[in-house]
């Protein structure tokens, strides 16, 4: 399936969801910085991984869907793997170790319907404060570390999640084309349907695209309830076209009141799959589905019976 992407067909596939924050809020797990990579450095964590993903790949087989699975790599990129404790050869290790899980589970599990394989990028500041802002050259070479080594792995593609402003998303495009990886882009944004640094969304896919001679296979978007941005995506606009993919929140709380809040907001796992039913009659071009914080097996299999 190396390159193949058929979730660029008119089918839906599936995503997982909160992996963090279901790891964290209801499995137990320690995630120092939110860092999942770093359950991969035991055999007790790596089953606990090995459990979360499974329970996609059975949602998927039983609603007849692909799946799109990411590795648990969001935070492993040298300046959030250091403040863990590991050096470079510790980090790739790490990389290699996220993608070849989800192959094994992939050929452990088959579905009868395709599963794709995504080595997962994450920002390398706060998504939700990009605070460290690079320019597309600086964030080319620095995301060329990680994505250099998905390369050498049998991912299917890269997918950058929770881009919070267009030059980082840029490099990370730039560099997938230098590693010869398909690239996905997937921003997050407020309560206003805008990028944490305030740029519309439209223009931030517009950027990119430009910049990038349209590298991206396609877009996505993130860490945001769908009431945080369905206004902003227009059916009419030639650029909300680029967008195929949805990993909503189960919150409604803003990217601020999240980061105070006490306890996890699960939202109403029930309701979350008609949420984005909506959105995918009036952008039927919509084919990727999963959730982001808060959300579990239980909103992803929402999101199968409604889709």
């Amino acid at each position: 399936m190396t390159h193949d992407l058929p979730q660029l067909g008119p089918d839906v596939f599936l995503a997982d969801g909160g992996i963090e924050t279901d790891l964290i809020f209801n499995k137990g797990a320690e995630l120092p910085e939110f860092a999942a990579f770093t359950l991969l450095s035991t055999e007790d964590g790596t089953r606990l991984l090995d459990g979360y993903f499974r329970e996609y790949l059975a949602v998927a087989a039983e609603a007849g869907t692909g799946l799109v699975l990411e590795s648990a790599t969001w935070r492993a990129n040298p300046d959030w793997a250091a403040k863990v404790g590991y050096d470079a050869d510790g980090l790739a290790r790490a990389n290699r170790q996220a993608v070849e899980q989800l192959l094994r589970l992939r050929d452990e599990q088959p579905t009868g319907r395709p599963v794709v394989v995504s080595g997962c990028v994450g920002p390398r500041s706060d998504g939700y404060r990009p605070e460290q802002l690079m320019d597309a050259d600086a964030a080319t070479e620095y995301h060329g570390v990680q994505i250099g080594t998905f390369a050498g792995t049998g991912a299917d593609l890269v997918t950058a999640i929770t881009m919070g402003y267009p030059e980082e998303a840029i490099g990370v495009a730039r560099a997938a084309r230098n590693a010869g990886l398909p690239a996905v882009i997937s921003f997050t944004v407020e309560t206003d349907g805008t990028l944490p640094v305030g740029t519309p969304l439209a223009e931030a896919v517009a950027r990119v695209d430009e910049a990038t001679d349209g590298y991206p296979a396609y877009y996505m978007l993130n860490c945001a309830h769908p009431d945080h941005y369905a206004h902003a995506l227009d059916p009419q606009a030639a650029w909300t076209h680029r967008i195929r993919g949805l990993r909503s929140n189960a919150s409604r709380l803003s990217h601020a009141e999240l980061d105070e809040a006490p306890e996890l907001d699960a939202g109403d796992p029930a309701g979350f799959g008609p949420l984005h039913r909506g959105l995918r009659d009036a952008l039927p071009w919509l084919t990727v589905f999963g959730g982001c914080c808060g959300t579990d097996a239980r909103h992803v299999r929402s999101l199968a019976g409604s889709l």
